[in-house]
């Protein structure tokens, strides 16, 4: 087997800087140090804010360190009994959640037969949307089966909540969409 120059270099340079840091860690040595005043760089004169994962109902409880008015950083709090500083790899994207920079911020609207999308304005989207449920839920509410059976539902409609979301508002989801008989109900975190 022919080894080239660049190869054995790159071999003995892996190999070398192995062999130290085992060597260092076998005395006892440890990057720890090294590693919480890098974190200390990050996070110097922010604020930490104590708050919870939002995406499972476990309550992970998270610090967000602010500065400036923006987040800087999201990690677990390590004073959690539930977590103990850690987060699952959900919980530990929760910093690209608030930053992206593709996160929408205005409401888009798609008339039917449109090859674009339009901005509208929020309080006619959610207006929209209560007109779309109640002409849906009317139309096609039923209210017994023909065996004479009282079921008070309608299976036209589909409610998905979502991962993002806590528990509790999960839940008066669900009693909100019961409410208007709906059926189907789902929840993307249990997917």
């Amino acid at each position: 087997m022919q080894v080239s120059r660049r190869d054995f270099l790159r071999v003995t340079a892996g190999a070398g800087a192995g062999t130290a840091i085992g060597g260092l860690v076998g005395l006892g040595a440890t990057l720890a140090p090294a590693r919480a005043q890098a974190q200390e760089l990050r996070i110097r004169d922010a604020k930490s804010v104590p708050s919870i994962c939002p995406f499972c109902s476990v309550g992970c409880a998270t610090l967000i360190q602010v500065k400036g008015g923006r987040i800087v950083n999201i990690e677990g709090d390590p004073r959690s009994p539930h977590n103990e500083g850690t987060l699952c790899p959900k919980g530990a994207a929760i910093y690209q959640l608030h930053v992206n920079p593709n996160r929408q911020t205005k409401v888009l609207h798609r008339k039917p037969g449109a090859s674009s999308w339009d901005v509208v304005e929020l309080e006619w989207a959610m207006d929209r949307v209560a007109e779309l449920i109640k002409k849906t839920r009317d139309d096609t509410f039923l209210e017994k089966l023909p065996n004479g059976k009282t079921v008070n539902m309608t299976s036209a409609m589909f409610a998905l909540g979502g991962a993002t979301l806590d528990s509790e508002f999960n839940h008066v989801c669900q009693k909100f969409w019961r409410g208007l008989g709906v059926v189907a109900i789902e929840n993307q975190a249990r997917i």
